[in-house]
């Protein structure tokens, strides 16, 4: 079974997909394509699982590539499967046809990211904290290096916690300000006594200033659409673990 998954418009003909929960074979709380290694799924469950993801893209589940997330602002270049342990990043680009880059979330903001002229990909795990921190500028970065162009890079803002359920604290706002009082249009108090956070807007806005040709964003809340995996909203059933969306994108 091929899993379904959301496209863009901006990434025109390269291959890449959102993949949310259907057209796996987990059960329970993580039915049914949950990607997520680092879950307690079943392991053999999460390798079909990954493995028709890679399928997807007619290539083999080795070929599925991603890092170990930690919500750094670090992207690393790969032009083949590790051969042993995945590094610690958040960012991965590529110029290697076949390679299939992938990122894991489960309410932070999945980035996919191409200068289809120059050959060059990535995928990006922007989190409040990486994108605060640098990691889509470290990307961008990154593909510029192997040939990219920023004014070529059409990028495509996957399914996240959107701004109506991202309630964050008063710190978590002023630690913005604190940087640049212009991030004020990124809070609204709007949704409940506490600020809440436009997570897609922030890094929509970091990629604009940064040059790229192209935007796409699919507005679908994890947190509300139960189609998709969300840690927020298994933090609020009290769910033991969770599983995670995949993001890909190949060449």
């Amino acid at each position: 079974m091929t899993p379904p998954a959301r496209t863009a418009a901006a990434l025109g003909a390269v291959k890449h997909g959102f993949f949310g929960r259907e057209g796996g074979v987990s059960t329970g709380i993580y039915a049914s394509l949950n990607a997520g290694a680092g879950s307690k799924d079943d392991p053999e469950a999460v390798r079909e699982n990954r493995r028709r993801i890679a399928a997807s893209f007619g290539a083999d589940a080795p070929m599925l590539v991603g890092v170990h997330q930690v919500h750094s602002a670090d992207a690393v270049y790969i032009d083949a499967p590790w051969p042993g342990a995945r590094p610690h990043a958040d960012a991965l680009v590529t110029t290697k046809p076949g390679l299939v880059l992938s990122v894991l979330t489960a309410d932070c903001g999945p980035v996919l990211l191409a200068d289809a002229e120059a050959g060059v990909i990535a995928a990006a795990h922007a989190g409040w904290r990486g994108a605060f921190g640098g990691v889509l500028q470290a990307t961008i970065a990154l593909m510029q290096q192997h040939g990219a162009e920023p004014g070529r890079i059409h990028v495509a803002l996957g399914p996240c916690i959107q701004q109506r359920n991202y309630e964050v604290g008063e710190d978590f706002r002023q630690n913005f300000l604190a940087r640049d009082a212009a991030f004020a249009r990124f809070f609204s108090d709007a949704f409940g006594p506490k600020p809440h956070f436009d997570l897609p807007g922030f890094c929509a806005y970091t990629l604009e200033s940064l040059g790229v040709g192209a935007v796409d964003r699919i507005d679908i809340d994890t947190f509300s659409d139960t189609a998709w995996f969300s840690h927020r909203r298994s933090v609020r059933e009290g769910a033991p673990d969770y599983g995670r969306n995949c993001a890909a994108i190949s060449l």
